[in-house]
């Protein structure tokens, strides 16, 4: 019997009769797979590679469901072979795994649902690369499937001997698992494989040496105004192959673009979105920041340190399936908010900051644009401060340690 604990608790230890599982991190998203899968005849889960999502549905839905990887070119092959004999094999509880992969399996799974459609959780895919599944899904899907989205480890799923270090190693399970002892070849290894696996699967990427500099050169330039101009004449390519260089990267989950935010201030703002990477890790090994110490005393230190902050708000609200929106503020006076949390009914304005000391004048563009009923918050690596009713001062650990 397994035994149950809070989704905020750090590891759980598996026992089955005496035989000791691998340490396991509890996942917030399970609670919403749960729910889903009483809602929709399919569920899908997309992420990065090695964000954990086939250990989830193993340790979540165990010998319930069969599971079947479309990362293994045999199962590719047995599904290609005699698609109908397949789908009779696999007709029921079943978790394709980075179905994207087999594309064509899209409208035999659509005739399986419609055939049995109050049959809820009959099917659950996932997909490393964000828009050819959705794509397929819009196409064949659209009403069937519920969607979910699964990151790195989040601050509240982590054990606290990880969580400080993770500000500029990162959050994928398995370095974590493993304290962060071999983070620099697995990074590596992780690149390495993206650019043969993914990359190499999607169209008109060209040399891999100059996508490859391109991942190094955003890597540089996290937390910056994403421009496309100066990164082409950096690497010698045309603008419009920078754009199909970057929504390869934001289909796989190695980048996102954050909006600026533009509906209420009523002044001239910039347009360009800000350019994150999902995990901060990939933005050291890249960087070649392999220290504490080359971190902390390091020119990157605040835009890691910011990349991190909004990385893991993005985990918090998509692993809630909170539904809020997330943009940046910036006038051409260089007025800015780093992070805007629109949630409809009010708005939670973030500064952040790499100090550890607290001036008033860091909360100055919290004060100037907060609105009745918003609330701001001064984050940075300092104590909890007393300041306003609508603006609190606190350290980071504390603003990510509740769970949602």
């Amino acid at each position: 019997m397994l035994k149950t604990m809070r989704i905020c608790d750090s590891i759980i230890d598996l026992h089955r009769i005496g035989v000791v599982i691998m340490k396991y991190y509890a996942r917030v998203l399970e609670a919403k797979i749960t729910e889903y899968l009483q809602l929709f005849p399919a569920v899908g889960i997309t992420g990065p590679r090695q964000a954990g999502k086939s250990t989830l549905l193993k340790h979540l839905l165990g010998a319930g469901y069969q599971y079947i990887s479309f990362d293994n070119h045999d199962n590719v092959i047995m599904f290609y072979d005699d698609p109908n004999r397949f789908m009779s094999n696999y007709a029921d509880r079943v978790v394709f795994d980075e179905v994207q992969n087999v594309p064509e399996i899209f409208s035999y799974i659509k005739v399986a649902i419609d055939n049995d459609r109050q049959n809820y959780g009959k099917y659950v895919l996932t997909g490393s690369s964000q828009f050819s599944l959705m794509k397929k899904i819009t196409e064949s899907l659209a009403g069937r499937i519920g969607l979910l989205t699964l990151l790195p480890l989040q601050y509240s799923e982590m054990p606290q001997v990880a969580q400080k270090e993770s500000v500029f190693r990162g959050s994928f399970p398995e370095v974590v698992l493993n304290q962060f002892k071999s983070w620099a070849p697995w990074c590596s290894s992780y690149i390495s494989t993206y650019l043969e696996k993914d990359v190499r699967g999607l169209h008109n990427i060209g040399d891999l040496r100059d996508f490859r500099r391109f991942l190094g050169l955003l890597a540089a330039n996290t937390a910056q105004q994403l421009n496309m101009s100066r990164y082409a004449n950096d690497l010698g390519v045309a603008v419009s192959t920078i754009k199909n260089w970057l929504s390869v990267l934001e289909a796989s989950y190695v980048v996102f673009l954050l909006p600026p935010y533009y509906k209420n201030y009523g002044k001239r703002v910039v347009k360009s979105p800000k350019i994150y990477f999902y995990d901060v890790g990939l933005v050291s090994y890249l960087t070649g920041i392999t220290s504490n110490d080359l971190f902390e005393h390091g020119p990157m230190a605040g835009a890691i340190f910011e990349n991190y902050i909004i990385a893991e708000i993005m985990k918090r609200e998509l692993h809630a399936v909170s539904g809020s929106e997330l943009y940046y503020y910036r006038t051409s006076n260089q007025e800015e908010i780093d992070l805007i949390i629109d949630r409809k009914v009010n708005k939670e304005l973030i500064e952040i900051k790499f100090s550890q000391t607290f001036r008033p004048k860091m909360a100055k563009e919290l004060e100037k644009f907060l609105e009745p009923g918003d609330v701001g918050y001064l984050l940075y690596n300092g104590k909890q401060q007393p300041f306003a009713d609508n603006i609190r001062v606190l350290n980071y650990q504390d603003y990510l340690r509740f769970c949602v």
